[in-house]
């Protein structure tokens, strides 16, 4: 018990449970996807509205970083909006001292190392919340999961949230690197569905989209229901 008591702590097979714990956190959350395609990358995040009386604009769980970059969340959604604040400013920054947009893998890294410094000191707890980044560079399209503990890793096409792995199955068997806008967003839903428990119906669905002709953008419920459906 004394080993997942602090963060500082390390177990006698090398774990921080207090990470561990915070990647349950995340597996709590309601699953978002990101896929990348031909030309762009798509993030849908299910918002999963408890009760009727949610005002669902209220709920967010795509966010705006850059006009070249943008962030799905999953987990505690107060840490979330945290990193979301941190990586806006760490954007804003690298206009204002070198007069050019950040890279999109630069600016993973510099959100991963704040979660990372919240890994190692005393009085403090990693944050609860993962992101999917997914952002238009130099070399091209990026997408990237980041973990509580500070890592980031970039993907094709990847998954957080509680369906996880059942979404990661669905996008290994059938996402492949020529995909259209269209076929991307079918593979997001079908993905978001397969991670859904026995019973349950997807919910008011928020969608990101990036191109490399048009920045990143938060579709409006009407041109969601016009590019996945009802």
């Amino acid at each position: 018990m004394a080993y997942d008591r602090a963060i500082t702590v390390f177990s006698p097979d090398g774990r921080l449970f207090q990470v561990e714990y915070a990647r349950e956190a995340v597996k709590r959350g309601t699953t978002a996807i990101g896929i990348t395609y031909k030309g762009g990358a798509i993030l849908v995040a299910d918002k999963r509205i408890r009760g009727g009386l949610v005002d669902d604009r209220s709920i967010e769980k795509i966010f705006l970083i850059d006009g070249h970059v943008g962030a799905a969340t999953s987990g505690l959604i107060g840490d979330a909006r945290v990193l979301i604040d941190y990586a806006r400013v760490q954007a804003q920054s690298e206009k204002v001292t070198y007069g050019q947009e950040i890279t999109v893998e630069s600016l993973v890294k510099k959100v991963c190392d704040l979660l990372q410094q919240y890994t190692q000191y005393g009085g403090v707890r990693p944050f609860g919340a993962s992101l999917l980044i997914a952002g238009i560079e130099e070399t091209g399209i990026r997408l990237f999961e980041t973990d509580p503990s500070g890592l980031s890793t970039g993907y094709k096409a990847d998954a957080i949230g509680a369906g996880r792995d059942a979404a990661m199955e669905i996008l290994e068997k059938e996402y492949r690197d020529n995909l259209e806008l269209k076929e991307a967003a079918d593979l997001a839903i079908k993905a978001l569905k397969a991670g859904l428990e026995q019973g349950q119906a997807l919910g008011t669905l928020s969608v990101g989209l990036i191109t490399k002709e048009e920045k990143f953008k938060i579709l409006s419920p009407e041109e969601s229901k016009k590019l996945i459906g009802a």
